[in-house]
């Protein structure tokens, strides 16, 4: 009805550049396309304004009838591509409408190698996706790259190990010119992907070549299984180090092992399986000094810290490269029941300073944890006057930073001189005169 009236415009736009075809082929209404296809003042191939044109939006949508009858036309080119540089093969290919692709596919002048702006090909958006079918319809074609990166060096065997399309990862690996050590520009090999996201069955299935590198770290020195252990994927650390040629205690570019990244997330099944091993060692710090105890106290993680402790060959009092014990780093942090843990041990010095000279007990004055503080100050050695080597004392900090529990906590006791200067001349009474004394 609307069509027969000479005031209507078949073909105008709305506000993002879609036509009435356009909207129609995104839709699948074939009548509607093939009515609006019957005038001649139609375009069948314009763009909205992200450069899709109607058959790229049937394809994407994977309406084959409208495609059909768009591809009928010799004024609809098959490979018009929207403004990232994609085809409406690489985005059927990409939403697994295998119908479409294998239409599109049979077209002269459809490349099914183009790649978009970022680099993907069809083959490399279809294996991320997982869509096993159009990967089959794509690796038989002789012009498709098997081994394509993309802008970020990830080949289509990358995007299916890091989404864990075991289907995928297998027909890949058959083909030839596939290379499953290929990093990308990180570095990051399929296995790395794989491990690092917990794919399980895909590890196996990349460690049952013998072409595989096990332990190939990526730029940052991080090895499959470093990256497995640090994010605590406990069956892919087994797998790993069942593997020949996987050393369990490899650093990376900051010297942090498997069993450090492992200690410091908490991940105790990981942990577990580590100290089991005997060629890991559980004393060996960073490029910083930091050691599996340090970082598991530093955050917290009480099991992992009592699962150290029980090893007779862990030093509990091994400070970092600025001097800070796993004591000093959990008082500081505010954790309770590590600093417990800790101060239940004959080994441990309560009072050990960093190079700043500073205490647990100053640290946990400045950082304001008054439960730390009151079990600190219960332990024989424990000074509660001790300056640093900039002559604060744990109250001068308190009393700074406004943590007046801490400051009542260390008065009560009656062993702190609140007029001690610090190396400026300064001391805590200025800054507690603001403050009712009287509740001390």
């Amino acid at each position: 009805m609307l069509l027969k009236r000479d005031d209507v415009n078949p073909d105008k736009p709305d506000n993002i550049g879609r036509t009435p075809l356009s909207g129609a082929a995104y839709n699948g209404q074939e009548g509607v396309v093939e009515i609006l296809l019957g005038r001649n003042d139609v375009n069948p191939d314009e763009p909205d304004n992200d450069g899709r044109t109607p058959l790229w939006g049937a394809a994407y949508c994977g309406h084959m009838g409208v495609v059909k009858i768009l591809l009928g036309r010799g004024d609809v080119s098959p490979s018009k591509s929207n403004n990232r540089d994609q085809a409406p093969l690489a985005c059927a290919a990409w939403r697994g409408h295998e119908g479409v692709v294998k239409m599109l596919l049979g077209l002269e002048g459809v490349n099914p190698d183009k790649p978009d702006i970022n680099g993907q090909t069809p083959l490399r958006r279809a294996a991320w996706r997982g869509h096993e079918g159009v990967v089959k319809i794509l690796l038989d074609r002789d012009s498709v790259s098997t081994n394509k990166a993309d802008a970020r060096g990830e080949t289509p065997l990358s995007g299916a190990s890091c989404r864990g399309h075991i289907g995928v990862v297998k027909m890949l690996l058959e083909r030839d010119g596939v290379n499953p050590n290929e990093p990308d520009n990180r570095g990051r090999t399929p296995l790395w992907w794989a491990a690092r996201n917990d794919h399980e069955e895909v590890v196996k299935v990349l460690l049952g070549r013998d072409d595989v590198n096990p332990d190939k770290p990526d730029n940052d020195g991080r090895t499959p299984l470093c990256r497995s252990a640090m994010n605590g994927h406990e069956g892919v650390v087994r797998v790993l180090l069942e593997r020949d040629g996987v050393n369990p205690d490899e650093p990376d570019n900051g010297g942090r092992t498997p069993l450090r990244w492992a200690a410091c997330n908490g991940h105790e099944g990981v942990v577990k399986i580590l100290l089991g091993r005997g060629n890991v060692d559980p004393n060996k710090p960073s490029d910083k000094g930091r050691t599996p105890l340090y970082c598991a106290a530093c955050h917290g993680h009480e099991g992992v810290v009592k699962m150290l402790l029980g090893r007779g060959d862990v030093n509990p009092n091994k400070p970092d490269n600025q001097g800070e014990t796993p004591l000093l780093r959990a008082a500081h942090s505010g954790h309770t029941e590590v600093v417990k843990i800790l101060l239940g041990r004959d080994d441990v010095s309560p009072d050990k300073p960093d190079i700043h000279g500073q205490t647990p007990l100053a640290c946990a004055a400045w950082a304001g944890h008054a439960g730390v503080v009151e079990m600190l100050l219960g332990l024989d050695g424990v000074n509660l006057d001790k300056p640093d080597n900039y002559g604060q004392t744990p109250v001068r900090y308190a009393a700074t930073l406004g943590h007046e529990g801490v400051v009542k906590v260390l008065l009560r006791l009656g062993r702190v001189n609140p007029d001690r200067s610090d190396n400026k001349g300064e001391t805590p009474l200025r800054v507690l005169l603001a403050v009712d004394r009287r509740e001390w």
